[in-house]
């Protein structure tokens, strides 16, 4: 059923909910829940757009999950969708529910639950990352649930105006990148010397195998390195994934840095693959230049990666709330190797 109603707020509380795929129907009351819980400033427009949502869902470059009332009411959403370089994981996230139907009821976790179990089965995905914010710990919670396992955090990634109409953020918002193994890829990787404590604390308890080595090597001179680039200008974030480390990287880095902070931006990451021997010395390049550690990113380019970043002004170190030890752990790991460029 086509849910009418244009007046989200006017939805029937208590009504049974079924966890489902999405069907082009729900398309518009998918849209109607965005726009009643961040207003118009949700930061993908494609969930504002129930044209653009069901034709994305079509071509399968994002698989909802919708929670759907027998009116044809939908309560809540969650999606799959690749962002990493592998193509073949996908991250979890554009999730909410309806104000009316939170509070122990569990649909959140169904939705992402679906994700995790019903959409993965049927479109063959190997694993599935999310970036819970930590503005509270409600979506920690979640998908520790699951099984899921942190292993980055990211700093400031998101502005305080995302989640204005909620009032729940004084700040830039961080996130956890969160990691789930459904078909094993055991590889060899390198850890850089500098971060081989913080790196095998993080990857000891990873479901799937990996040989560890030191990363030693020098960066090979016929190499050129190459750079893929995304910019989210409404969040002042660039993204820099490294498909190749070359002899020029320092330089190759310096140019790229002007380039986005003439265009506002204010976080930059950069995503390294620990498949290399010589990352380490790329590692060193960052840091001299004012990143810290992230973390690492499984199945990142199909090998794992690891994450750098830089914030140009303070963290908001205050605004992150974080539910584990080792999530405190890896926010303690990030925050002591930021304060050792900022003293």
């Amino acid at each position: 059923m086509k849910q009418e109603n244009d007046k989200i707020s006017d939805i029937e509380p208590g009504q049974k909910v079924e966890i489902d795929f999405f069907k082009p129907s729900d398309a518009k009351g998918v849209v109607n829940l965005f726009k009643f819980v961040y207003g118009n400033a949700y930061p993908i427009s494609m969930y504002l757009n129930p044209d653009e949502l069901i034709e994305a869902n079509r071509k399968g470059s994002v698989i909802s999950s919708v929670a759907r009332t027998p009116k044809g009411d939908i309560v809540g959403h969650n999606a799959l969708f690749n962002s990493a370089p592998y193509k073949n994981i996908y991250e979890s996230g554009s999730g909410l529910v309806h104000p009316a139907y939170r509070g122990g009821k569990g649909i959140g976790f169904a939705l992402v639950a679906h994700g995790q179990n019903e959409v993965a089965k049927r479109f063959g995905i190997e694993a599935i990352y999310g970036e819970a914010v930590c503005n509270h710990v409600y979506m920690q919670r979640l998908v520790e649930k699951l099984g899921w396992v942190p292993q980055a955090i990211e700093v400031d990634l998101m502005p305080a105006s995302t989640y204005e109409k909620e009032k729940s953020a004084s700040g830039r918002v961080s996130s956890l990148f969160y990691f789930y193994c459904i078909i094993s890829k055991p590889h060899k990787v390198y850890l850089p010397k500098r971060y081989y404590r913080q790196l095998s604390f993080l990857y000891d308890i990873l479901n799937d195998d990996r040989i560890i080595m030191i990363s030693d090597k020098e960066i090979p001179s016929h190499l050129s390195t190459k750079i893929e680039k995304q910019l989210f200008d409404f969040a002042q974030v660039a993204r820099l994934s490294v498909i190749e480390i070359g002899a020029d990287f320092g330089s190759v880095i310096m140019e790229v840095e002007r380039e986005l902070k003439e265009k506002g931006i204010i976080i930059i990451q950069v995503w390294l693959k620990l498949s290399l021997a010589w990352v380490g010395e790329a590692v060193d390049i960052l840091r001299n230049f004012g990143y810290f550690l992230g973390g690492i990113l499984p199945r990142w380019f199909d090998e794992d990666g690891i994450l750098m970043q830089k914030v140009l002004g303070k963290p908001n170190w205050e605004g992150i709330n974080l539910y584990t030890d080792r999530s405190k752990e890896i926010m303690k790991f990030a925050k002591e190797d930021w304060m050792q460029n900022h003293p």
